[in-house]
């Protein structure tokens, strides 16, 4: 396919017959969702991660997105900048995110406003994604969706629910909410996820971590460099790392081929994908 990019082909071919020696019993699956498992654009229009859906609607009071557009203006260029250290970012992006579920929680977030919220999002899985987690559900293999969006663990629920796609071997691991109650938020639970801190580490206290930690062979996707970090603190034996390039391809390149082992160019659907679990399982 012209819009995907092997690295290294040999490297590729290795991994494979190894996952196909391993068989379905020995593999998980870590992902990220906004624009990995979801399409980034629809109809000209750059979606909407699930945290921005918020800001976009009429769902808390306008001064909401006054505030958040300011902290997006101070902190998402030091989340892009590649210059600033790892160490710096990641304080960064946990002050950034505080403040955020603060503005939610301060100006009335509850469970109903999610919920609304999520089934009117514009927000639509790529083409096969449907296919894909059914095939993976036949070969009950685990798929560990690890996000960082400010609506979290709930929402995403619920848009797999909407779905009728929110399977036995599907976790979801993200940001989440303490409701009182009346389903009104009243405070987040720790760690707070964000780009940069999405490692396996943060999964073992989880009851599903038991269905994956002897399953040594890792296939991961994400859409972002700091997306690869979900796999740091977890043996593994074998790891394909595949790595979605949706826009700003010339500038991106070359570093996604530094850290993924295969690049899927573009806002495209999921025929890749569907293609190679069935060559290798």
């Amino acid at each position: 396919m012209e819009n995907v990019i092997i690295v290294n082909p040999n490297k590729l071919e290795e991994i494979k017959n190894n996952l196909r020696s391993g068989g379905p019993g020995s593999v998980h699956i870590l992902s990220d969702f906004d624009r990995t498992l979801t399409y980034h654009c629809q109809g000209g229009q750059k979606n909407s991660i699930l945290i921005a859906v918020l800001q976009e609607g009429n769902y808390l009071p306008p001064e909401y997105g006054i505030k958040v557009r300011a902290l997006y203006e101070k902190y998402y260029p030091i989340e892009i900048n590649p210059n600033i250290p790892l160490a710096e970012k990641k304080a960064a992006m946990t002050e950034w995110y505080r403040q955020v579920f603060a503005l939610m929680i301060s100006f009335g977030l509850t469970k109903e406003i999610v919920e609304r919220a999520v089934k009117d999002c514009r927000i639509k899985l790529r083409d096969g994604v449907e296919d894909w987690l059914d095939f993976i559900e036949r070969l009950q293999i685990p798929l560990v969706i690890f996000s960082s969006s400010g609506l979290g663990g709930e929402a995403i629920s619920i848009f797999l629910d909407k779905l009728k796609k929110h399977l036995p071997d599907i976790h979801v691991l993200a940001n989440s909410f303490i409701w009182d109650e009346t389903g009104k938020a009243i405070g987040v639970n720790e760690p707070i996820m964000h780009p940069f801190n999405k490692d396996e580490t943060l999964i073992h206290n989880f009851p599903f971590f038991a269905a994956i930690k002897n399953r040594r062979n890792v296939i991961l996707f994400g859409d972002s460099l700091g997306d690869v970090g979900m796999v740091e603190g977890f043996a593994h034996d074998n790891l394909l790392k595949i790595g979605f390039l949706n826009g700003r391809v010339e500038e991106n390149l070359e570093s996604f081929k530094q850290v993924y082992d295969v690049i899927i160019l573009g806002d495209v659907s999921f025929a890749f994908i569907n293609q190679l679990f069935k060559e290798i399982f």
